[in-house]
């Protein structure tokens, strides 16, 4: 009897020690050991967020819902808006913007809408492991949206660039579900420059604002030089590892599902986690917007850390009343802004003196921290990790032009990879075995979108 009571007195003290440690994990607790950014590198995310606010008004001459200050975007400098019509949902709606004053041109697509089961569509045309890629695995639906725009927009976003002579960078920003479209759209544009007239590497930049989990952990850390997620305190979407199309078909019941989530991963060991090649991340460069603290009411001036991380990705769900509400690109956009205004304030104080952090320095020890992630990566046995030389070596073997290889020899290529991999490769996915799966060409030699076919084959 004695034995038994010691039993459930030992069981009972580790459920109420577990359920302490949950219930008081906070968002800021995932980045306590990152530095904090800095003031440059910043300050395109409350702009950006501006931009992707500015795809929900119908115009811009007459907002009806700006943000606070407005969206202190030139009307005139949009070349293009694109409606849920125009893209017959195949894509979530964005504009294109060429901002001359900063010298970027930007693509901003918008986050999910609950009323449009086009975005559903995309969601759902998902499963573990159904979409292999550069490598990796990403989210198939979201893989399709993304070649699409860049086949609609491909000549536009090429001539703007060319127009401009060359030197204005290349943005790709998204939201939620957009953020997901803009990711892996980032990636196609870099390991095939001539899609874009031969925009180099150093001039694409990709902000995923409340990044959603797209791709595979090799792939979130090889591009961290170019993507960019945003992320305020709590946010459930980073943190939440069940596949997309699971979190959205149970939507009405989130704050449920974010519960039952947090139970079971309670049970799955770290290493078995990273060593799942399946399991998709947030993408690229982490900034953690933070906020609140332990125990303290109200908001307190945002702090701005980041890092790349390898292991410890934003893997725990925190229980929190702000997990929907700091989702929102509303919130995102205000909290942004203020944390950029402290960054600004702290930045002047240097003005008389010399800065603590030359920009030069900066950006070798950004360099310095893909590279340390890429071989932390390696070091962890991340599936399909490879490190910076062999990675290099690779890049250079893939810089063949699309153009100049026909869709015949293109396939035949595709057969031979297929063998290989059934062999036991590296399992590393052509652009042109995507194109074949994806699309058809029409009379006029342009790619078409392959319809479902509703009846049997």
């Amino acid at each position: 009897m004695s034995v038994a009571c010691g039993i459930e007195c030992v069981l009972v003290v580790g459920c109420i020690r577990w359920a302490w440690k949950r219930c008081t994990y906070i968002g800021n607790n995932d980045s306590a050991t990152w530095p904090a950014a800095t003031c440059e590198e910043f300050e395109p995310v409350p702009r950006l967020c501006r931009t992707i606010l500015a795809v929900y008004e119908p115009n811009l001459h007459k907002p009806k819902f700006p943000p606070p200050g407005g969206y202190r975007l030139n009307p005139d400098w949009v070349v293009k808006r694109v409606t849920y019509e125009q893209t017959s949902g195949q894509a979530p709606p964005y504009l294109i913007y060429c901002d001359h004053e900063h010298q970027e041109i930007v693509l901003a697509i918008r986050g999910l809408n609950l009323l449009s089961e086009s975005d559903y569509k995309v969601l759902l045309d998902n499963r573990l492991g159904k979409q292999m890629f550069d490598g990796g695995y990403v989210h198939h639906g979201l893989l399709k949206s993304a070649i699409w725009v860049l086949n609609n927009e491909s000549e536009t976003l090429s001539k703007l660039w060319i127009d401009n002579g060359r030197s204005y960078k290349m943005i790709f920003a998204g939201h939620s579900l957009g953020s997901g479209v803009a990711s892996l759209l980032t990636i196609i544009v870099v390991n095939h420059k001539d899609r874009l007239g031969g925009v180099p590497r150093n001039l694409v930049r990709c902000y995923a604002v409340a990044p959603a989990r797209c791709m595979s952990l090799n792939l979130a850390v090889k591009y961290a030089d170019v993507i960019h997620s945003v992320i305020l305190q709590d946010d459930f979407l980073p943190r939440t590892a069940t596949p997309l199309e699971d979190i959205f078909k149970s939507i009405f019941c989130l704050p449920c599902l974010i519960f039952l989530i947090c139970l079971r991963d309670t049970f799955i060991p770290d290493g078995r986690k990273l060593r799942d090649p399946r399991r998709l991340y947030a993408p690229g460069r982490m900034y953690h917007i933070v906020e609140r603290r332990f125990c303290r009411c109200g908001r307190y001036p945002p702090d701005v850390r980041t890092a790349i991380p390898v292991d410890g990705r934003f893997e725990q769900i925190v229980l929190s009343c702000n997990s929907l509400s700091d989702h929102g690109i509303m919130w995102i956009e205000k909290e942004s802004e203020k944390a950029f205004a402290r960054l600004k304030e702290a930045s002047a104080e240097t003005t008389t003196s010399p800065p603590k952090v030359q920009k030069i320095e900066r950006l070798k020890t950004l360099e310095k921290e893909h590279k340390d992630a890429i071989e932390r990566a390696v070091s962890l046995n991340i599936p399909h990790a490879v490190g910076v030389g062999e990675e290099e070596s690779s890049t250079q073997k893939e810089e063949e032009p699309m153009e100049d290889i026909t869709f015949e020899a293109s396939q035949k290529h595709d057969e031979e990879a297929s063998t290989s991999e059934a062999q036991g490769s590296d399992g590393r996915t052509n652009w042109h075995k995507v194109v074949e799966k994806l699309f058809i060409r029409d009379e006029s030699g342009k790619l078409r979108l392959k319809r479902e076919s509703t009846g049997p084959e």
